[in-house]
């Protein structure tokens, strides 16, 4: 069987055929897995909100429209950004502090006083650092998770966000001073 394009997937689908759908997710669950898991959602599963994206992107198919300079990844890839923002939105007018393990609350006293250990726990360090990062506003969570643990260039963030590369720049910028200022904070609380 031949690879069928998006657009007609989403006409097949729209027509009534649910294993058109069916095809469309599978072939794209691992691209909104990435970008559901960049987020690192507290109250919700990865996978809840892959299937909210999913559900998202159905519901708006009518809007999509084949380009050949933008392909259906970038146009899927803006939606579930921009569902993803908008769980974590939600978190962020209920805001919960994250409890830490023993081993997430030396891995944090480590981050913020600059201890010698050489080598920490991997775990307790990633424990800690995602407890910070739930602190942060939506916008800055993302822009310092797809910069600096995913490694991503400023220039596909842009184009995953909207923003300018400039306004990429300027939110990291920012974001990493609110997440030292938090950092700070929790050590000076914890003397």
């Amino acid at each position: 069987m031949p690879h069928r394009a998006e657009a007609e997937l989403l006409a097949l689908w729209r027509a009534g055929d649910d294993r058109a759908g069916q095809e469309l997710c599978e072939r794209h669950a691992e691209l909104v897995a990435r970008i559901a898991r960049a987020y690192r959602p507290r109250q919700c599963s990865v996978e809840d909100l892959v299937q909210e994206v999913f559900l998202t992107m159905f519901a708006r198919s009518e809007r999509y429209t084949p380009r050949p300079d933008a392909p259906f990844e970038h146009w899927l890839s803006r939606l579930a950004v921009n569902v993803c923002r908008d769980v974590l939105r939600g978190e962020a007018r209920a805001p919960v502090r994250p409890g830490l393990s023993e081993e997430g609350e030396r891995a944090l006293e480590w981050l913020t006083c600059g201890g010698d250990e050489a080598l920490h726990e991997a775990r307790a360090a990633r424990e800690a650092l995602e407890a910070l990062l739930a602190q942060l506003p939506p916008d800055d969570r993302l822009v310092l998770t797809l910069l600096d643990l995913e490694g991503r260039s400023t220039a596909q963030i842009a184009q995953l966000t909207g923003w300018s590369r400039t306004l990429v720049k300027v939110r990291a910028f920012r974001a990493r001073g609110r997440l030292r200022a938090i950092a700070m904070r929790r050590a000076e609380r914890e003397r």
